[in-house]
């Protein structure tokens, strides 16, 4: 075995993928020839014959191009294989790489990676280019009279070869596809570190890894990526900076901390940010409503700086609540007894929710107001308005929390559904419902008339194609499924205790599994002719489980 000093080994493993469908391609003189050969091709080197036929580019006058669609989201590049050339020279070439056909089709963004670049492909050699997010890739010749022989093009893919060891399958196969995507979502985005979105936000920011974290445990068990990911954002802001510069982020790196432990029980890890743990507490432990950093929950409800405010109060409960458990498993009895007081001060601080979701579902979360209270008053009305693809798994948990599971699946069906009506291999960084009215798909050319979802739309800090159409925090009702249809909860660390209490709503049955550090437990829910849900559970026998219906 080779040794090389300084170095470590990539955490991915690379995939060649080809396309599966031309969506476009040039027309009159300048039409390719063969483009159908690219499609699904089983070519793998260039070779000095190069036996065809193969894909041609010739440039008469105007640009020869294609796009192509690779099937589903994917990570990483694309590869050519080339054949004959002008005069066996370089042919200069344009590649898009885009989420949507718009994005390939057009400037596509370009913020944290290149999607538009030009590349230089050789005579029989092989040419990379791209480290991005992407489903579609657009070429064009750029050079008058180029000649060009393609005998494979094809994606790069990088991804961690993970097993899915959670599972859900249900009656409905609209939640099924939905569980499978948001867990698809999370494990693209598990790359060098944990990101919030492969083409844009390549970063940990890790206000926005609770629910990814969520889907972590629930779908691969114990994964380095995740202690890895907090550790570079704890390392970079030492106290009393706050990670990636925000108040609350420091805030859910400790709640962060206390759910990976509750599913894991991992002890050396937890030991690891004692002292970072500690003396944040402490930080936290010496504001006062008077004195509170500014927060920020998500990009919606931050234009309404009173509901922002509000739901740092029970941001503030939550981590304190967190940090009391942390402290106990630690064995420091006087700073759990500090975060005890100061949880509930900030619950007794609570401000009016303002009517907004976000913060009235993060206050029945913590008990601030009651969950019913909430579930009626405020998220069960008009339920598909005001709702997040990050934080609507706050609001499902909420209303979970209030007993409303048949809303929950309603507002999966509908808002999540939605963005696979539209062409979505992976949920996006945010969506409105409204934004579907007389709108095209992201995976067709958008119709003259018709509104395009990624050009059109997008707010904040993700106008137009600066929106990213994978986007981790996204994937939260892939935990919420399994966690409250199929039931499983850990009642002590490691999930040495597992509660299984199933909520099946409409659903005839539902079955799946979940990894623990003791192995994969395995559940089945059919609903018998008297309505009665019966469970079968398959566990590894150090876990003791708790069914309850």
């Amino acid at each position: 075995m080779i040794n090389f000093t300084n170095s470590r080994p990539d955490p991915r493993t690379r995939f060649y993928i080809s396309p599966t469908r031309m969506v476009w391609q040039s027309e009159g003189a300048s039409a390719p020839e063969n483009s159908e050969r690219l499609l699904n091709s089983e070519v793998t080197q260039s070779t000095v014959m190069h036996p065809g036929p193969h894909c041609i580019l010739r440039h008469n006058g105007q640009a020869a191009g294609l796009l192509v669609d690779f099937g589903r989201e994917l990570h990483g590049g694309v590869q050519f294989i080339v054949g004959e050339t002008t005069d066996h020279k370089p042919v200069r070439l344009r590649v898009r790489l885009g989420e949507s056909v718009s994005e390939a089709m057009a400037e596509p963004n370009q913020d944290h990676v290149i999607n538009d670049a030009i590349v230089t492909v050789p005579w029989a050699g092989t040419a990379e280019i791209g480290s991005t997010g992407f489903r579609f890739a657009r070429i064009d010749t750029l050079d008058e009279g180029a000649y060009l022989e393609i005998m494979a093009f094809r994606a790069v893919h990088l991804i961690r070869d993970l097993e899915y060891k959670g599972s859900f399958e249900c009656n409905d196969e609209r939640l099924n596809r939905i569980w499978t995507t948001g867990a698809y979502t999370v494990h693209l985005n598990m790359q060098d570190h944990l990101w919030d979105g492969i083409k844009r936000d390549r970063l940990v920011w890790v206000g926005d890894l609770h629910p990814e974290m969520k889907v972590i445990s629930t779908v691969f068990g114990n994964n380095e990526i995740l202690p890895q990911s907090l550790n570079l954002a704890r390392d970079e802001a030492p106290l009393p900076r706050f990670m990636n510069d925000h108040f609350s982020y420091s805030l859910w790196w400790i709640i962060i901390q206390r759910d990976w432990y509750r599913h894991h029980g991992d002890r050396d890890n937890l030991e690891e940010q004692r002292d970072y743990l500690l003396a944040l507490l402490e930080q936290l432990a010496g504001y006062d409503t008077a004195t509170l950093p500014e927060g920020f929950l998500d990009w919606p409800t931050s234009p309404n700086k009173d509901a922002v405010r509000a739901g740092m109060y029970a941001l503030m409960a939550m981590a304190f609540d967190a940090g009391a458990e942390l402290c106990e498993v630690l064995g420091e009895a006087a700073d759990r007894e500090v975060c005890l007081i100061a949880a509930e001060r900030w619950r007794g601080d609570a401000l009016p929710h303002e009517q907004v979701k976000t913060v009235a579902a993060l206050q029945a979360l913590v008990g601030a107001i009651a969950s019913e209270e909430a579930n009626t008053s405020v998220l069960a009305q008009a339920p598909l308005e005001g709702v997040s693809t990050f934080y609507g798994y706050y609001v499902l948990e909420a209303r979970a929390k209030a007993g409303d599971y048949q809303g929950c699946l309603d507002v999966i069906r509908k808002y999540w559904g939605a963005m696979l009506d539209f062409g979505a291999t992976t949920f996006w960084e945010d969506f409105d419902l409204s934004w579907t009215e007389n709108a095209g798909r992201i995976d067709e050319i958008v119709p003259e008339g018709m509104k395009d979802l990624h050009v059109d739309y997008g707010d904040f800090c993700y106008k137009g194609l600066r929106h990213s159409l994978c986007h981790g925090w996204a994937g939260g009702p892939t935990a919420w499924l399994s966690e409250h249809v199929l039931g499983f909860r850990a009642l002590e660390p490691g999930c040495t205790r597992l509660e299984i209490a199933p909520h099946l709503a409409d659903l005839e049955w539902a079955r799946g599994s979940f990894p623990t550090p003791y192995g994969i437990v395995k559940v089945t829910h059919t609903r018998d002719a008297a309505g009665t849900v019966q469970t079968e559970v398959n566990a590894p026998p150090a876990i003791e489980v708790i069914v309850r219906h």
